[in-house]
């Protein structure tokens, strides 16, 4: 086993920044000193920026995969280099008539899972495999497991899925075909159930384990090369404004943190503002930037967008509004199918959950917000992700021109 070049030097406290940790093991508890009963702050990773390759941005397309961003990420195993990352950038003629603004689609369902989480579990399963781990362990009902799954499985590691009634015919096809232990329990038990795990089995965990979320220190790293290739792509300039899919932050300041290091680097001047977009029904980080707090938890409020229905935000996610002058979108399940339309009328079919980037610059344009551009909407995650993804039941029909006709003026069709 190799790992590939890194310039990560250490491990850093978010609560308190003067504290500094070791880069191994990953803190996935997050920072022992600055965290209490009530919120956790997460740590991250620091690099020495001076043996960053001066020629790493003056590329003129990204990567094919993460690996070649590899010196500003944490290490990473070689084996696992599926192309990941390099996803399109589209153009949204649509949107832009709507938002008066040059609006663009950072497609994310074009990874090898189909969904952003392959960023991060780049980083995680590499960290699981290069401590050892005997095998990795994550509770989730969506993206998260689906990719966990498959890079464990490229490496040859055991891993179980903690999940709950109800998962996504497409998420439970992922799993059964990587090969993944599920243990479908209560969801309220699977956080006791992940913990048990690591304890007993020394499994490596990729998902949360504390009260507010910290995460993994390692896995939001790889949500930075969303901001590197999108300076790229945007011709070595960064938008005014970035639209994300949010439940527990991680993506939001992930991209946040690249830009921020693009600006620390001398390459741009431009922070975009970071909007994070979430279910009215919960929103914990809205609720934590109204009340002025770190973090916090929510009442679990119905919401069809269950990849991002959280209850509990993440001090990673205030940072990342507060610093960048950005806010948090309170959504509406209608708004985001709404969206999701949109999305497919341009000819991409995304996850209700993955639609809230566009539902949120809609909600925001509509009520006076102006952008002059260019403004970049996250789109997270394939629709064969949504649960309610093969209900519907064809019948054949009859086959002459009178029938034909009559069925397609009845799907709207004027012929």
């Amino acid at each position: 086993m190799t790992a590939v070049a890194s310039a990560a030097i250490a491990q850093r406290s978010m609560g308190d920044p003067s504290i500094e940790y070791s880069l191994w093991p990953p803190l996935t508890s997050g920072c022992p000193k600055t965290s209490t009963t009530t919120v956790s702050y997460p740590v991250e990773v620091t690099y020495d920026y001076g043996a960053v390759p001066p020629d790493l941005f003056q590329r003129g397309r990204p990567p094919a995969s993460l690996h070649g961003w590899a010196s500003l990420l944490p290490p990473l195993d070689d084996r696992l280099d599926l192309g990941v990352g390099d996803t399109p950038l589209l153009a949204a003629p649509s949107i832009d008539q709507f938002t008066g603004a040059h609006t663009l689609l950072k497609d994310e369902s074009r990874n090898p899972t189909w969904s952003h989480k392959d960023r991060l579990n780049l980083c995680t399963v590499s960290a699981a495999a290069l401590t050892g781990a005997p095998g990795v362990v994550v509770a989730s009902s969506g993206n998260h497991g689906a990719s966990a799954a498959a890079l464990s499985a490229r490496l040859g590691l055991p891993c179980v899925v903690i999940t709950s009634a109800g998962m996504p015919p497409a998420i439970g096809s992922f799993l059964a075909a990587y090969g993944a232990a599920v243990l479908v329990v209560e969801r309220e038990a699977r956080w006791q159930v992940l913990r048990e795990i690591v304890s007993r089995l020394r499994y490596h965990p990729v998902s949360n384990l504390t009260a507010t979320h910290t995460g993994h220190p390692f896995g939001v790293e790889g949500y930075k090369t969303i901001a590197y290739e999108l300076f790229l792509q945007l011709g070595r300039t960064a938008p005014e404004a970035v639209f994300v899919p949010t439940g527990y932050g991680e993506l939001l300041y992930g991209v946040h943190k690249g830009f921020a290091e693009l600006c620390a680097l001398g390459l741009t001047s431009r922070l975009p503002q970071m909007y994070a977009c979430e279910p009215a029904a919960r929103a914990p980080l809205a609720k934590a930037l109204d009340l002025g707090l770190p973090a916090t938890t929510v009442h679990g409020g119905a919401t069809s967008a269950y990849a991002i229905g959280t209850t509990v935000s993440s001090y990673r996610a205030t940072v990342a509004v507060r610093d960048s002058g950005g806010r948090a979108v309170r959504l509406t399940d209608e708004e985001m199918a709404d969206a999701q339309r949109e999305l497919a009328r341009l000819g991409m079919w995304q996850e209700l959950s993955a639609s809230a980037g566009v539902a949120g610059l809609r909600q925001m344009v509509a009520s006076g917000t102006r952008f002059e551009g260019p403004v970049v909407c996250l789109c997270t995650s394939s629709g064969f992700k949504d649960k309610n993804v093969g209900q519907r039941s064809w019948q054949a029909g009859d086959a002459d021109w009178i029938s034909i006709r009559r069925e397609l003026h009845r799907q709207g069709l004027s012929v």
